[in-house]
């Protein structure tokens, strides 16, 4: 795992064959600012305990100015929380998150992404219906 202080490269989900299995896999938490999709991953390179994030933010959101803001406060919110993640037990396997923001994340502020994000995990889970 990276320094929690940084954002680096290996924290990334990066291509979209990723992006794709985390959707296609993943547990799926849904709230009205966000969608977060969290997948185990496989394989030996896999440290147990490393956690990688994407962010999508469609242009429904707002402008190039507002998306950067959420995908900042996002990835802020994940750099500060993987010590919940490690606690939890939900990077036993190592896991790969996936968030989805809402239009009406534009409306969020400060520390209010981080409790959003935060609420948004704590749903129940629900089965993937068709899949």
């Amino acid at each position: 795992m990276a320094d929690p202080g940084r954002f680096s490269r290996s924290d990334r989900l990066r291509h979209s064959r990723d992006f794709q299995r985390v959707s296609r896999e993943g547990e799926r938490f849904a709230s009205r600012y966000f969608v977060v999709l969290v997948a185990g991953r496989d394989g030996a390179e896999v440290p147990s305990a490393e956690l990688r994030l994407g962010v999508t933010v469609s242009r429904k959101v707002g402008n190039a100015v507002v998306r950067n803001r959420v995908k900042r406060a996002i990835r802020e919110w994940f750099r500060t929380s993987r010590e919940l993640w490690a606690g939890s037990g939900q990077a036993t396997t190592g896991r790969d998150v996936v968030v989805i923001a809402r239009r009406e994340a534009r409306d969020l502020r400060g520390a209010e992404f981080a409790t959003a994000l935060t609420r948004t995990l704590a749903q129940p889970k629900r089965r993937r219906e068709g899949r």
